[in-house]
């Protein structure tokens, strides 16, 4: 069931989100070689709980032993912090954060890049940054969770990229996954209708190879197929009478 949020539930998840984009602020600038994964994850968990009530969305959710997801170069989602992870000049890092705050969530990612990266790996970032923005500039009342879908894979495919297709973005609220499923490719007009009130988390998952993953024994880490980068960006985003409101960020 989709559920429609209150002006005030509107405000908590910004107040989340906030603390979503402080903490990716901070843990970005912390992104280099030689730093371990489970730095990073300690320094976002102690970060989120300085704030009165909030607490990691992700640490024990279906089990998810940590704060923080960081997924590395060929990792497309849901890399486990570890001591033995540690980044290496020319990484990429995914990082992906979630605040429980009040009774609901706040959702979102960005990919770092490590060190100096070769310019057709920044090209990747720019380009799933560029699919996340296109995709947010549909989540207008009227429109449809397909408009999203194809708003980003437009822009991934223009530039020679896959989208993942098995892994979706989804509405939050006061659960992390709710109604409806926001996958990164589609037909317009197709989908469930946007309405003001709806909360969701965008979030392009883009590979330079092909789309296809498998999951590793650990049971969580997604990666690509042919071992191939992969980016992934996402925001959390209310639709109003006023267009899209982007939830996690510090304004």
């Amino acid at each position: 069931m989709i559920t429609i949020k209150s002006a005030r539930e509107i405000e908590t998840m910004a107040a989340a989100g906030r603390i979503v984009a402080e903490t990716l602020a901070l843990v970005g600038g912390h992104v280099r070689p030689d730093t371990t994964t489970e730095e990073l994850d300690h320094l976002a968990e102690t970060f989120i709980r300085s704030h009165p009530g909030a607490q990691p969305s992700f640490k024990g959710l279906y089990d998810f032993p940590a704060t923080l997801c960081t997924s590395i170069n060929q990792e497309i989602v849901h890399g486990i912090p570890s001591h033995k992870r540690v980044l290496h000049d020319g990484d990429i890092v995914s990082i992906d954060v979630g605040v429980w705050l009040e009774g609901l969530h706040a959702d979102s990612a960005a990919t770092f890049p490590v060190g100096d990266v070769k310019p057709e790996v920044a090209r990747l970032l720019e380009v799933t940054q560029e699919a996340l923005a296109a995709g947010v500039a549909q989540a207008r009342a009227g429109n449809h969770v397909g408009d999203i879908g194809h708003a980003v894979q437009q822009v991934a495919e223009r530039a020679g990229y896959s989208v993942v297709r098995e892994l979706v973005g989804h509405g939050i609220g006061a659960s992390f996954h709710e109604e409806p499923q926001v996958p990164n490719y589609g037909k317009p007009k197709r989908g469930p209708r946007l309405v003001p009130g709806m909360t969701i988390a965008i979030e392009p998952m883009i590979n330079i190879g092909g789309s296809g993953i498998r999951t590793l024994d650990d049971k969580w880490t997604v990666v690509t197929q042919d071992g191939s980068l992969s980016a992934h960006f996402e925001h959390t985003v209310a639709v109003t009478d006023n267009g899209p409101r982007i939830l996690t960020t510090v304004s």
